[in-house]
């Protein structure tokens, strides 16, 4: 990504008075966030902004001048900064509407890549929930050994996820609810040093120097749903922030799935409701999970298989060999992402996607994601 580009859109927000919704309606307006800036002296002229964005741009060059600054210390800290436009943004959370326009990254984990799965669950998790989560950690892998597995480094089976992941040699990724010149829990540390240090790493939409407040862990919740292809609530109450994440994930048409405990149990609460509501799928192994997700054949014999030629698939049009040539690329795409990729409109894609499932060529995995059918 441009390095002016990745400046602007930090700017954008620094401007204090500009909500997301805001940014996201001026980047889709001008196309990036330099054309934004650009645009200041027409935006303060406008009749059709309110006072509230007006007031926010008079301070345009200050903002500026601010994201500079920051981009200096981020260099020094080797922190990557993520944004929107750039290839390297998590493209699953730029599916999301509300997606933040800048991320931050310590690690070198590419974002883009495998299959990220969310895990959840209460802080106050029991035995039973701490043994549930290492073991469908540790068989995961022996499914989907390339996963990466997402939490929000908490308490309970969100640190439960992430140490599970690094004994069983996997990237885990721990979304932050504040900038990364600190780690809550402190006695998390360790392990945040541990998950950078092995392929994983830790993210946050917050700029250094941010003051720790409660909301900021429910506006982090979003990131830890959109990210990830399915999200697996382990333990849950009948209220609090995992049947939040759950919620998004459901919302972002992400797969949710829970396990179930003891009927009385109220740690298992959230899990049930969200069973009984059909929010979730019920799921009591690794193997349930990867069957409904489609992902029964390991990834690594998939990934031996020689590239699908064409010759396998007859009597495509134009379009539909544009979508097969997509999906050759990788192991499976959301139908958002083939809509960028191919330029072909959302309408059109669905309908192409459906022709390429009556012959034979694509499946649908779930979620909105198709893969081609390997012959």
């Amino acid at each position: 990504m441009d390095a002016q580009e990745t400046l602007h859109t930090i700017a954008l927000t620094k401007l204090g008075k500009l909500s997301l919704l805001n940014q996201h309606v001026l980047m889709q307006k001008y196309g990036s966030a330099q054309e934004v800036f650009a645009h200041t002296k027409d935006i303060l002229k406008s009749g059709k902004v309110t006072d509230r964005v007006k007031t926010a741009f008079a301070h345009a060059e200050e903002a500026l001048h601010e994201a500079e600054q920051e981009m200096d210390v981020l260099t020094q800290k080797n922190i990557t900064p993520l944004v929107l436009n750039a290839e390297d943004y998590p493209q699953r959370l730029k599916e999301c509407p509300d997606a933040p326009l800048v991320l931050y990254l310590c690690g070198n984990i590419n974002l883009n890549t495998s299959r990220f799965i969310t895990i959840i669950g209460t802080r106050k998790c029991t035995e039973y929930g701490r043994e549930l989560c290492s073991n469908f950690v540790a068989n995961l892998k022996q499914y989907v050994p390339d996963a990466v597995i997402v939490s929000g480094l908490a308490y309970g089976i969100d640190i439960c996820a992430h140490r599970a992941a690094l004994d069983n040699g996997m990237p885990t990724v721990g979304v932050l609810a504040h900038g990364l010149d600190m780690i809550y829990p402190t006695v998390h540390r360790g392990t945040a040093s541990q998950m950078v240090h092995s392929g994983g790493g830790l993210l946050t939409e917050f700029p250094l120097d941010t003051k720790l407040e409660r909301h900021q862990f429910v506006q982090r919740n979003r990131i830890v749903a959109g990210m990830s292809d399915a999200c697996v609530v382990v333990e849950s109450s009948s209220k609090g922030g995992s049947l939040i994440t759950a919620g998004l994930a459901f919302d972002y048409n992400r797969d949710v799935f829970a396990f179930p405990g003891r009927v009385y149990d109220n740690e298992s609460a959230g899990c049930h409701h969200l069973i009984t509501k059909q929010k979730a799928t019920l799921i009591t192994s690794a193997e349930d999970f990867v069957e409904a997700m489609g992902w029964s054949s390991p990834p690594q014999k998939e990934n031996n298989l020689k590239a699908i030629q064409q010759e396998l698939f007859p009597n495509l049009n134009e379009e539909e060999q544009l979508i097969v040539n997509v999906l050759k690329q990788t192991e499976d795409k959301h139908v958002n992402q083939l809509v960028i990729e191919t330029n072909i409109p959302y309408s059109r894609t669905v309908m192409v996607l459906f022709d390429l499932e009556m012959k034979g060529v694509v499946k649908e995995l779930g979620g909105a994601r198709y893969r081609l059918v390997r012959k």
